[in-house]
């Protein structure tokens, strides 16, 4: 089972330019991400555009305001991230349609009320780095300093290396 799935967009989506586009999102409970970056590409051409990183696993949803973005329809997201290369979804293909035009058959969802709105302007550039990066979150990996559980650690690696050596030494 996916850690995400990602509901919108869908196939039937069309984004357009100059009007924030929403993204939305149903994550998976206990599957230990805290945090991913969202990346959109083209089927067509290379490059990514890196729109957010760290976007915190309890949003559910992010607006995406498209500037000079090539108009297409073979647009999708990737849930990702990017520091290990581990995908978690992707979305279906999408629209992109210059401002003012529409696509037959297609639908244009409203912008999700207090969502985060991530502006991206020109074509895939993976060089440019990511459009927004939300504060990282202690995802708890490290304890506090003194914790009785380090103790433990460190005492038995200095256990583990005392006989190692009186068995090296023997």
């Amino acid at each position: 089972m996916p850690y995400f799935i990602i509901n919108e967009p869908t196939r039937n989506t069309q984004w357009t330019i100059g009007t924030a586009n929403p993204v939305s999102w149903v994550k998976g409970v206990h599957d230990g991400i805290t945090q991913f970056d969202v990346e959109m590409a083209r089927l067509s051409e290379d490059g990514l555009t890196l729109i957010a990183r760290n976007v915190p696993a309890t949003h559910k949803s992010l607006n995406i305001l498209l500037q000079n973005v090539p108009p297409g329809d073979d647009y999708f997201l990737i849930f990702i991230n990017s520091t290990h290369g581990v995908t978690h979804a992707t979305s279906q293909r999408f629209t992109v349609a210059a401002a003012g035009s529409t696509a037959s058959g297609k639908i244009h969802a409203p912008p999700v009320p207090n969502a985060e709105t991530v502006t991206i302007s020109g074509p895939p550039n993976p060089t440019l780095g990511f459009a927004t990066t939300f504060a990282a979150l202690n995802n708890g990996v490290l304890a506090r300093w003194g914790s009785p559980g380090q103790a433990w650690s460190i005492g038995g690696v200095f256990v583990s290396c005392v006989l190692g050596a009186a068995w090296t030494l023997r």
